[in-house]
């Protein structure tokens, strides 16, 4: 492995390391956790039972007036995929749960229970209404069920202005649909009207602070497309343009809102609060989202749909509005080849009734057998540069003098050119393999086909393996050891001693060392990776393995060193005995003429 390989791996160890370190809890952060979560989700299921009771003194409507009241009654809906919970208080959505799905607690302790992705307290959808006299928030009022069935219900409250009908209908699948009409209009000011949406997203999965740090606000504009407040901050932003649909996300479900009309921009704005230690939600809840928007009625009504269910790809796609746009896949080229090349193949495999284990085993396949010949040239490149490495340490002896640097480095590109090699020539191909590389550190995190699918001994691909609980936690490290982390450190270390003796030494006093540097690189995988996704590490452990067979091939059975060397001694003695004459390239001059300005610079000093 020559030089400039051996800088494209540090590079390409030094990204996912910084990677990495971005996405670790702190030490502060699982103490906390441990010691919290317990009492508070203890709490949290108190607050459960007792919102889910009718409340029997409960403030009931007049016949022609509304009641501000402090609770109200629990109106369930249900299809196949969704509960969902109404309270007749503010005739608000409730809670949401879905029936497909359970949380990890429950994953982990084999229960049915269905998933919650935030229920009754945790959320609300008001109508902020204008009048003459002020303003009017219907979150505080008593609607009255007026019609009810398994799938639908209808809430009106009546005020002086007007009366307010709110009607919820299932579809199916995880589509909710929601209208809003105002009847005998006599003073309410539509155009000012808003909708406050709120809730406060459960925890769900057991990587807590990986589906908290990619929780957020994400919001589609007419023109410009997707956009979203910050993931790792609390943050409010202004809408700039229409709102085609506003999504409140996490790591593997998504709450989205699409209006029939587009939310106009004046009016409309959202805020993610992110929970901080000592807030009674830091440890049972992900964020809390908040969008005000202006509302676009059209003959007094307006009608929305939501969207409750999985951070699925082809889930999404299929609705044809650009939801997918939300899935964390990464960005610019990363996204692409995760959208167009990992995503397909993946599906492809998954659609055909393989396992997922087996379908991780088979794309890194496909993966290495498409970049093999990136990997034959990286291969070819590093025992061109050793053949001539004796020929490239007599220059740097012929030449040990900083002044002489332009005169070696014009040799040494005469005798890369004669020789048929180039410095570039492994690193090029490595710059290759990088996107792929950071891309499916984004996919697999983000594929919602590992979540609570085992393999081996991981009972959950999405989370991490562990084969032993320590029972305390270790600083960086955590309390629990990870065998594919430890698989993959043990290939890249494999890896590595293959490749070290073609590492080269540093040429310059003060240069570190490549072959520590890659040595190190192997343990820092052993830290930063044991609380990742332990399908991640088992992608990075097979492709380093595929990559230590196909080098063995290469090496033993595609390329032989003694004929190449015979042949690029063959094209230098041609190149020598039959010398053409070539026009000088752009940068054999600009370099011809960087050394005789140096020369001139060198007498100008003498003098």
């Amino acid at each position: 492995m020559d030089r400039n390989s051996t800088i494209g791996l540090v590079l390409i160890g030094l990204i996912i390391t910084v990677f990495s370190v971005m996405n670790q809890p702190s030490e502060a952060e699982v103490k906390a956790a441990q010691k919290k979560e317990a009492a508070a989700a203890q709490k949290a299921e108190k607050k459960t039972n007792a919102a889910k009771k009718s409340v029997a003194n409960t403030a009931r409507t007049t016949s022609n007036s509304s009641t501000i009241v402090a609770k109200g009654e629990i109106t369930t809906l249900e299809n196949k995929e969704l509960r969902i919970e109404l309270n007749s208080k503010g005739g608000m959505l409730a809670g949401v749960y879905l029936k497909s799905y359970k949380s990890y607690k429950d994953f982990a302790g084999k229960k049915d229970n269905a998933l919650c992705l935030f229920e009754d307290g945790d959320a609300h959808n008001q109508l902020v209404l204008s009048t003459a006299k002020g303003k009017i928030y219907t979150k505080d009022y008593l609607f009255e069920l007026v019609k009810s069935s398994k799938n639908k219900a209808v809430y009106e409250a009546k005020f002086a202005e007007g009366t307010i009908r709110q009607t919820y209908a299932l579809k199916k699948g995880h589509d909710l649909s929601y209208n809003i009409e105002v009847l005998d209009n006599k003073g309410f000011i539509l155009d000012n009207t808003v909708l406050n949406w709120a809730a406060d997203f459960k925890k769900t999965e057991r990587l807590f602070t990986e589906q908290r740090r990619v929780s957020t606000i994400c919001f589609n504009q007419t023109e410009s497309g997707l956009d979203y407040l910050s993931e790792t901050s609390s943050e409010s932003g202004v809408a700039e343009e229409d709102i085609e649909w506003v999504a409140f996300k996490q790591s593997y479900f998504s709450a989205i809102l699409h209006p029939t009309n587009a939310f106009p921009k004046k009016g409309t704005k959202f805020y993610i609060e992110n929970f901080k230690d000592g807030h009674p939600q830091a440890w049972t809840h992900l964020k809390g989202y908040h969008a005000t928007m202006a509302l676009d009625f059209q003959n007094n009504a307006a009608s929305f749909n939501w969207f409750f269910g999985p951070n699925d790809y082809e889930v999404l796609k299929n609705y044809g509005s650009g939801y997918d746009d939300i899935l964390n896949f990464g960005w610019g080229l990363f996204r692409w080849i995760n959208i167009y090349a990992v995503q397909p193949i993946f599906n492809l495999l998954i659609n055909n009734g393989m396992a997922i284990g087996w379908a991780i085993l088979v794309l890194t396949l496909i993966l290495k057998t498409i970049l093999m010949p990136v990997q034959w040239k990286m291969f070819v490149s590093s025992v061109k540069m050793r053949i001539l490495k004796p020929e490239i340490d007599e220059l740097n002896a012929k030449y040990p003098k900083q002044e002489d640097a332009m005169k070696k480095q014009m040799e040494m590109m005469s005798l890369y050119r004669e020789s048929g090699a180039s410095p570039l020539a492994g690193c090029v191909p490595m710059l290759i393999q990088m996107p792929i590389l950071l891309a499916v550190f984004r996919f697999f995190p983000a594929a919602f086909e590992l979540r609570q699918k085992g393999f081996l001994w991981a009972e959950d691909l999405s989370s991490f393996d562990s084969i032993l609980d320590f029972g305390f936690h270790i600083p960086v490290y955590g309390d629990h050891i990870s065998l594919f982390t430890l698989l993959m450190a043990g290939t890249t270390l494999a890896y590595t001693y293959m490749n070290s003796g073609n590492m080269q030494q540093p040429q310059q006093p003060g240069m570190p060392d490549m072959r520590i540097i890659m040595y190190i690189f192997p343990f820092m995988m052993i830290f930063f990776f044991n609380n990742y996704s332990a399908g991640l590490s088992y992608y990075y452990f097979i492709s380093t393995l595929l990559s230590i067979v196909m080098m063995l091939l290469i090496k033993y059975f595609f390329v032989n060193e003694e004929k190449l060397k015979v042949k690029m001694a063959e094209r230098k003695a041609n190149n020598a005995a039959n010398p053409k004459v070539k026009k000088k390239s752009k940068f054999q001059e600009r370099l011809e003429e960087m050394q005789r300005q140096q020369q001139e610079m060198l007498k100008n000093r003498k003098k």
